[in-house]
């Protein structure tokens, strides 16, 4: 299975950009994100679809496929869980009201 290619990626431009909205993650190349210094997530082609390889353990690669709307909700709902949940919010959230 070879790694994504510039079109498969620009197919996952909202889903990337979501990604990118995690202040814990860093994109260190198209798709290839980072948690801290350990590889955390890419994705790949496959005739079978799309796939995210995922660290969500943090020790090792978890295949999901993420090839449609459904799947792709899925996997950004369980790294959002993997990350710590709430904790990673998106970058431009307003934070709500504090109450006296």
């Amino acid at each position: 299975m070879k790694h994504a290619d510039p079109q498969t990626l620009a197919s996952l431009a909202p889903l990337l950009r979501r990604l990118r909205a995690l202040p814990s993650l860093i994109e260190r190349r198209p798709g290839v994100f980072y948690l801290g210094a350990s590889a955390y997530l890419h994705f790949h082609d496959d005739p079978a679809g799309i796939f995210a390889d995922v660290k969500f353990d943090r020790t090792s690669f978890t295949r999901v496929r993420v090839s449609t709307a459904a799947e792709r909700q899925r996997f950004l709902a369980r790294v959002g869980r993997s990350l710590g949940g709430g904790r990673h919010r998106h970058r431009n959230a307003r934070r709500p009201a504090r109450r006296a």
